[in-house]
């Protein structure tokens, strides 16, 4: 490897997820947690089509990887999000919310220091035998101040204003702008924070044109690897990974998946990441994105940053596995 490499690589690990820069949020962002989560149905979502021109779409359908599970529940797709740009492709995974259980679990470093038991830092053995799929999470809290809180410990408190996913004990998930103080109530399982909403209301942000409010890139370039997660209008999630984005172009991919709402995730080439299973017991683990910086069995021993993991859900309200 030649130096300059080596020098860039070394960048990119001092950067981890990105250095995230502080901004008050806009009102435009306005959706709360005391508004109720989304109403989960069990509609398939429709083929993402994209312009190629005035007079020609292009049309990709979404197909089951969770074959071994009664009713698919994890639907992936690849598309070109600017089919002028054939080359760049994005990779997106729909999560039906209503038969699954979104969890969270933090690493060895991931979110950052804590004097409180950190937990498995892995898929749990006693969950695997009901493991759909894992992804990766946010920033490092050094890189971004964010709040976290999974099984009953509030890790980091929360903020104001912040973009959260939250699991709630009804079942239901939901992407909002944070309003509810630094501590979660009794009716959250599970919440984690980073930066600001890139997508609301169906349309990208103010801020979200403003590359330098989205975190330090490798080597300071513009568009790297990205990863967001949002929710569409049955409550469903929908992530994605794709290289070469800026916080603008981001924006855009979620539209073009039809979110309500959408928080960015990890950014740069070190950490996207989505796995899902071949049958019960995380066996055939298998990379959606097509990342060389990740290994099929990721999080199936003790990861550096946190992550989730999506189980078969049993009850509703349930406990995660820890």
């Amino acid at each position: 490897m030649r130096k300059s490499g080596v020098a860039l690589l070394a960048v990119g690990l001092a950067l981890s997820a990105g250095l995230a820069f502080a901004s008050s949020p806009r009102s435009d962002a306005s959706t709360s947690k005391s508004k109720s989560p989304p109403t989960t149905t069990t509609t398939l979502p429709a083929p993402v089509c994209i312009h190629a021109s005035p007079t020609s779409t292009i049309c990709h359908p979404w197909r089951p990887l969770d074959t071994w599970f009664v009713k698919p529940t994890i639907l992936v797709n690849t598309f070109a999000p600017n089919a002028q740009v054939p080359t760049v492709v994005a990779y997106a995974a729909w999560i039906r919310t209503s038969t699954t259980d979104l969890a969270l679990y933090l690493g060895y470093k991931g979110p950052g220091p804590s004097a409180l038991n950190r937990g498995p830092e892995e898929v749990p053995p006693v969950g695997r035998g009901r493991l759909l799929a894992t992804f990766n999470s946010g920033f490092y809290e050094a890189d971004a101040a964010a709040g976290f809180y999974t099984n009953k410990t509030l890790y980091y408190p929360m903020v104001n204003g912040l973009a959260t996913v939250v699991r709630y004990t009804n079942g239901t998930v939901n992407i909002t702008k944070w309003t509810g103080g630094a501590r979660p109530g009794p009716t959250i399982l599970m919440a984690r924070q980073n930066l600001q909403l890139l997508v609301n209301n169906f349309r990208p942000t103010p801020q979200s044109v403003d590359n330098q409010l989205w975190g330090l890139t490798l080597g300071g370039a513009p568009a790297v690897w990205r990863t967001a997660l949002g929710i569409d209008n049955q409550g469903n999630l929908i992530y994605v990974a794709a290289p070469d984005q800026t916080s603008t172009s981001l924006a855009q991919i979620m539209v073009q998946l039809h979110v309500v709402r959408a928080m960015q995730l990890d950014i740069n080439p070190e950490w996207p990441i989505f796995l899902t299973y071949a049958n019960r017991g995380a066996a055939g683990p298998s990379l959606l994105v097509p990342n060389p910086n990740q290994i099929a069995d990721r999080f199936l021993y003790p990861s550096t940053k946190d992550f989730f993991a999506v189980y078969i859900a049993q009850r509703t309200g349930e406990a995660e596995p820890w």
